[in-house]
């Protein structure tokens, strides 16, 4: 007996679609990374919480399981051909945060698609990445309100840019992105 693939075709060629479209935009957050940690290090949540996107979509368009890992990572290699310097920090970003979205999903066995779900993944994205870039970037040198801003920044920017996400794939599903085809015999 043939066995179906996880991913068909079509789900990959959409994956790849949205790991294009979100992967440029993480290599132009990439290329402003510098200017915002030289200018307003508290703000650089915003920034990385962009990276969010690709899973986000994914996940809202297909509500199945590896979509967003899948997504991320060829959203990582788009990013690194805008800013190739960075391939180890975008394909790090992509399996950090993709794992965790998968994370989330799994732990409710991929049925659960209710907005807050992804808001969870967002939440614990912010956290994660809040956590290791104040101690890899030492912020104890910022001012106290700095630090406090790069929190708050570094966990609402992430569920910013998941609202968004589920914006774009609300729109996408509503769109047929997500039908699956008819075939003919």
């Amino acid at each position: 007996m043939a066995r179906i693939p996880l991913l068909s075709t079509r789900v990959l060629l959409v994956c790849a679609a949205l790991g294009v479209a979100t992967g440029i935009l993480g290599g132009v957050a990439g290329l402003v990374t510098p200017a915002v940690l030289a200018l307003a290090p508290w703000a650089y949540g915003a920034v990385l919480g962009s990276h969010v996107l690709p899973g986000i979509i994914a996940q809202q368009v297909f509500r199945m399981p590896l979509v967003a890992l899948t997504t991320h990572v060829l959203a990582a290699l788009v990013a690194s051909s805008v800013n190739p310097a960075w391939i180890g920090r975008f394909l790090g970003t992509a399996l950090l945060f993709g794992a965790i979205q998968e994370g989330v999903a799994a732990l409710t066995r991929y049925r659960v698609w209710g907005r807050w779900r992804f808001y969870v993944s967002a939440v614990a994205i912010g956290v994660v990445v809040a956590g290791v870039v104040a101690v890899a970037a030492d912020l104890t040198v910022l001012p106290t309100w700095a630090q406090i801003a790069y929190f708050v920044v570094s966990i609402f920017g992430p569920v910013a840019w998941t609202a968004a996400g589920l914006g774009v794939g609300s729109g996408l599903r509503r769109a047929g992105v997500a039908r699956p085809t008819v075939t003919r015999r």
